[in-house]
């Protein structure tokens, strides 16, 4: 049981610059150790163990105990029915609109992009599988690109040789297009659901983001908000949450909004925020278990994590405790490769770019992170094949790894600069090719534009696996883009990240 288990440390070889051992894993002796969780009677934690503590001087979190003393419990028995009434009405627009394309597919993209479409999700398969025949060549630019991102979207392999014939004879995209504000930005987010070899999406993006950002001025004051919105990170690559927030503002002020949808879309942000209010307060909250015997800085963490082992495991039914066991597993595999690191530090190693990725994308937590998430999913979704494919670490989690690697060295180096430190993805670039900074920053980016390229593929790739499984790897490499894009957000308190938390999280949307 999860309530015994302790820390005990595993000693690794020294052999190569590799680290590995005969066995296959990785490692080092001298002072370092693997702390692995094992199943013991009582718990024993950290015997001869030695720690060089690097000390970062991150700021204080600005949070504190924020979200245990300020609960606001507004998801009341109203609006939960009056949810309910107008998910009803919301459900029988699908019947009205069932034999035209256009409305249906404005209908499920406003559903989508408010968020709501986790309550209709077979209203919107039965739709899409009936839109996935649809001839559209008799529709413009706009229609057609709204109808390759929407079956892109749920995993149908459309052609992106439906925008071929927005070409000249020269294949550039056509002059007349530059004043289609709606048809160019309905083309940049379908662009970006490409795949590496279709350079006409590349192409797309790099047309409409210019030609867009040239309208802008132009625009009415809500569609530009819109614009705005998206170029600064299109829907593939926006946290949903987030932007539903930011959408519903829009979305009020267009003349053709639906009053319905709206509202529903108002209740349902409000009570999901209670929920999440919850949730933080439980996960908040830190058990007051004797771990006398370990290091401060890691008391917190270690009672925190095995509470929550503890918790899912208690909930988890007697056939589903093997999730347990692959999530401990991660945590090992992390440990293990962290020690790497620790090890390249002090020795001021700073390995090949090749050396350094296999490695440091373990050590940034993605995997472990999102078995932790699967181990959570409902039976028919986290199955054992799901875990076992997860293990093998599959090309769309060595991808949401990818980016999230390049983006937070990229994001933050200067910091981590101020002490002793890892090198990062950035330092090697710079080393092994002689370039500058900048220069190795944009090449680097460039691997991160393959990795979502690459996400892109495996989510049009059939498997056998629930398609909510894949795409985890999605929303995670979404809240990456969110945290990383422009400083390092999850380590920095006072940046946007404050406000985007007060307004996914704290403040309600009035209704």
């Amino acid at each position: 049981m999860l309530g015994s288990v302790a820390w005990r440390p595993i000693r690794l070889e020294d052999n190569d610059k590799t680290g590995q051992h005969a066995d296959g894993s990785s490692g080092f002796s001298k002072s370092y150790s693997v702390m692995e969780l094992v199943d013991t009677p009582s718990v024993k934690v950290f015997e001869d163990v030695v720690v060089a503590r690097q000390v970062a001087g991150f700021d204080p979190s600005f949070w504190g105990d924020y979200f245990i003393t300020n609960q606001k419990s507004q998801s009341e028995a109203w609006m939960n029915e009056r949810a309910e009434e107008l998910k009803n009405e919301v459900r029988s627009m699908f019947q009205n609109v069932s034999t035209g394309v256009l409305q249906t597919m404005n209908l499920i993209d406003t559903i989508q992009l408010l968020g709501l479409d986790y309550n209709f999700m077979e209203e919107i398969d039965r739709a899409l599988d009936h839109l996935k025949d649809v001839d559209m060549s008799k529709y413009g630019l706009y229609e057609v690109a709204l109808h390759f991102r929407l079956l892109r979207q749920k995993g149908f392999n459309i052609s992106s040789d439906v925008f071929k014939k927005y070409k000249d004879k020269e294949g550039k995209f056509m002059e007349e297009l530059k004043d289609d504000a709606k048809g160019l930005l309905s083309l940049y987010n379908a662009a970006y659901f490409g795949t590496k070899k279709e350079t006409i999406l590349d192409e797309a993006i790099s047309f409409t983001k210019d030609n867009l950002t040239s309208l802008l001025k132009d625009l009415n004051p809500t569609f530009a908000k819109l614009v705005s919105l998206t170029l600064k990170t299109p829907i593939q690559r926006n946290m949903k949450r987030l932007f539903t927030r930011s959408y519903i503002s829009i979305y009020q002020d267009e003349p053709t909004r639906n009053e319905t949808i709206l509202e529903l879309a108002k209740l349902d942000f409000n009570m999901l925020q209670c929920l999440h209010q919850e949730e933080l307060r439980k996960a908040c909250m830190w058990s007051p278990d004797a771990v006398d015997e370990l290091p401060e800085y890691t008391r917190d963490f270690f009672l925190k994590m095995l509470s929550i082992f503890q918790e899912l495991e208690n909930e988890l039914a007697p056939a589903e405790k093997f999730r347990i066991l692959y999530l401990k597993e991660q945590w090992k595999i992390l440990a293990q490769y962290d020690i790497k690191e620790c090890k390249w530090r002090d020795d001021n190693y700073v390995p090949k770019l090749e050396e350094h990725v296999r490695v440091s994308i373990k050590t940034v937590g993605y995997a472990c992170f999102y078995c932790a998430f699967l181990s959570g999913l409902e039976e028919a979704v986290a199955t054992k094949d799901a875990f076992e494919w997860f293990a093998s670490f599959p090309k769309i989690i060595e991808a949401g790894a990818t980016i999230v690697r390049i983006t937070n060295d990229i994001a933050s180096m200067e910091r981590e600069q101020k002490r002793a430190h890892v090198a990062s993805t950035v330092d090697c670039y710079m080393k092994e090719y002689g370039t500058s900074k900048d220069v190795a920053c944009e090449k680097l980016l460039g691997f991160v534009e393959d990795a979502w390229k690459t996400i892109n593929e495996e989510l049009l790739t059939e498997t056998e696996l629930s398609r909510e499984v894949i795409e985890l790897s999605l929303h995670s490499s979404r809240s990456t883009e969110l945290i990383y894009k422009h400083v390092d957000a999850f380590t920095e308190p006072n940046t946007t990240m404050k406000e985007n938390i007060f307004s996914l999280l704290v403040h309600p949307i009035p209704i």
